[in-house]
């Protein structure tokens, strides 16, 4: 399983009912579903990874993540994921706020746009970077919406979010002492395990 999914399993219960937004080929739910006994659905857009996804048994819907959530019931989900997607929707802060409302926990993972070689190559050469993890110039990029994560995690305090958990890892997904210290300097990818005001009350109540 890809990096990045090994380390998101670890945040999802046994016997969870989860929502993957854009789920790509169903790698995740099928691990989950197999390891974990994890049901629920996924969202893609791309009708080759559906078909994939069917391939695998995966309960799949095709819808695209900028429409919102509206098929489905608040709380309706014990975990949303969203893996590097956040920053190629149109409207991240309302496909956040509508995981919030149908998720009691959300995980979301996303690149770190203030990482020092993104900043020492704007610094150096003027220009968008370009790398092994961003193989994109500016004007084909899928990357719309351009973060980090001290933008994130104003957006969460905006939508009255916790962050429960949150690694700062480097395109390998490894992460360490200095990326703990210097997270918005070190960590090139963002994984975040985040709760909105429900489930907080929920907390509360119990």
């Amino acid at each position: 399983m890809r990096a990045d999914l090994d380390i998101i399993q670890e945040w999802i219960p046994a016997g969870s009912r989860v929502l993957d937004l854009g789920c790509g080929d169903g790698e995740l739910l099928a691990w989950l579903r197999d390891n974990k006994g994890v049901s629920g659905y996924g969202l893609e857009i791309d009708p080759e990874k559906i078909a994939r996804c069917i391939e695998r048994g995966v309960n799949v819907v095709e819808q695209n993540l900028d429409q919102g959530l509206g098929n489905f019931a608040s709380d309706s989900f014990d975990v949303v994921v969203m893996t590097q997607s956040l920053q190629a929707l149109h409207y991240p802060d309302w496909v956040l706020a509508e995981m919030l409302r149908v998720g009691r926990t959300c995980i979301i993972t996303f690149p770190n746009f203030g990482h020092w070689r993104c900043r020492w190559y704007l610094a150096s050469k003027g220009r968008m970077p370009v790398s092994d993890f961003l193989p994109y110039t500016w004007y084909n990029t899928p990357n719309i919406h351009f973060c980090t994560f001290e933008d994130f995690e104003r957006l969460c305090h905006a939508q009255n979010a916790r962050v429960q958990e949150r690694l700062a890892v480097d395109r390998d997904h490894r992460h360490g002492w200095a990326s703990r210290i210097w997270p918005n300097l070190l960590g090139e990818i963002g994984i975040y395990r985040i709760s909105g005001p429900t489930a907080l009350d929920a907390q509360s109540a119990g």
